[in-house]
């Protein structure tokens, strides 16, 4: 296991099948849980199993966050941790969180599974009778234990650089609980025993999410700092990166915090391993902190920064959309947010056609998938995927 590129030929990845989660979206909820509008349930897995198949067929090996969740919690420990982080009394009351722990923790490991990820309302509860305040006061329909509708988007709970993996730790209140999934998986797993934690270990941990973490190249590491990654985390972050030995430079790139910018990759993702495909309305804009070991420096140009620590003359650019307001369309709808399967093949949202003519004019071979349900969640192909392990690049930035 290990990734060390964006763009090294993709071998392994965690991706999570919607399931009903997605049902729990309503027009009165989904904003709460940062869903642009009530996705369509079966279209969206049937988009999500041709998105994964496209993978399969060019050798991937796909693993499903929720079969792994289910086998994690065989282990006692993880199911604790996973009943714990879901059921806190603060939210649910004293009373009804004795109760709710004891119950789910005797649930068979597919049950728990699926009731932390999709949730509970408190008509969905054993018939025992209300117990405490929050129960006698509540609505049938409520939530006990809010659904995570956003896990999804595995690329944003963890991310791994080298050998090492980071457990993101969310800003948004909707996601926050997905880091006690990913941390149970990777702690208990027996698939991951070897897994070493960058990051993400215990529950304080300044805002970082993966979806801001860019591998430029070989000990190269961009991270966004913005709505979901903090100044704190992105510095923590890179500490840590160079105390493991994963990363030699890390650049802290500030991003607008806005809901259509949330991540530094829904700006810019790499599509080879000297070339990005990048929002011409921020490429000019862009700037870069550049952290080492022993210095920070900056601010300067994003691109000129980043070519300069990958060793690189220029970094080749290619722009989303044609004129502005197609790029500003194609922006919102997950155009730069492309999944690398190796150098100069990636993923892509088929809608995106301008985008897409593009990466091809420039040398790029794109495969398009569907995302009309997929993508109301504001998440594209690299949102949706977390890369295990990947090939080493083999060409100029190869160590």
């Amino acid at each position: 296991m290990g990734v060390t590129s964006e763009v090294g030929r993709l071998r392994t990845v965690l991706l999570h099948r919607p399931g009903a989660e997605l049902s729990r979206l309503t027009p009165r909820n989904s904003a709460d849980l940062l869903f642009d509008g009530v996705p369509w349930v079966g279209r969206a897995q049937e988009e999500h199993d041709a998105f994964a198949q496209q993978l399969r067929d060019r050798g991937v090996e796909v693993l499903y966050l929720q079969r792994l969740l289910t086998e994690a919690l065989d282990v006692a420990e993880a199911r604790a941790e996973a009943v714990h982080s879901a059921v806190a009394p603060t939210l649910v009351g004293p009373s009804l969180a004795t109760s709710l722990r004891s119950w789910l923790l005797d649930l068979p490991s597919d049950e728990l599974a699926e009731h932390l990820i999709a949730g509970l309302t408190h008509d969905e509860l054993p018939a025992s009778g209300p117990e405490g305040v929050v129960a006698r006061m509540a609505g049938p329909s409520e939530f006990v234990v809010p659904p995570l509708p956003n896990v999804l988007f595995t690329r944003d709970s963890s991310v791994w650089v080298d050998d090492q993996v980071a457990i993101a730790s969310p800003s948004m209140r909707a996601r926050q609980r997905e880091a006690s999934l990913t941390r149970a998986i990777y702690s208990h797993h027996p698939r991951f025993a070897d897994a070493q934690l960058l990051y993400g270990a215990s529950h304080d941990e300044a805002w970082f999410e993966g979806g801001d973490v860019l591998l430029l190249a070989p000990g190269v590491v961009a991270v966004g700092v913005g709505q979901r990654t903090t100044p704190a985390g992105a510095e923590a972050f890179a500490l840590r990166a160079f105390a493991a030995g994963v990363a030699h430079t890390v650049l802290a790139v500030p991003i607008a915090q806005e809901r259509a910018t949330m991540h530094l990759d829904t700006i810019c993702t790499m599509v080879a391993a000297d070339a990005v495909v990048m929002f011409p309305a921020v490429a000019d804009s862009l700037s870069a902190w550049t952290i080492t070991a022993d210095a920070i420096l900056g601010p300067s140009p994003f691109l000129i920064a980043a070519a300069k620590a990958m060793e690189l003359d220029e970094l080749r650019v290619v722009d989303t959309g044609l004129d502005p307001v197609t790029a500003e369309r194609e922006q919102w709808d997950d155009g730069n947010n492309t999944l690398a399967l190796a150098p100069g093949l990636v993923v892509a949202y088929e809608r995106n056609v301008v985008t897409n003519q593009a990466l091809e004019a420039a040398g790029i071979d794109v495969v398009r998938i569907a995302g009309s349900e997929l993508g109301s969640g504001r998440g594209g192909p690299r949102c949706m995927s977390c890369p295990v392990e990947r090939e080493p690049v083999v060409g100029p930035l190869t160590d």
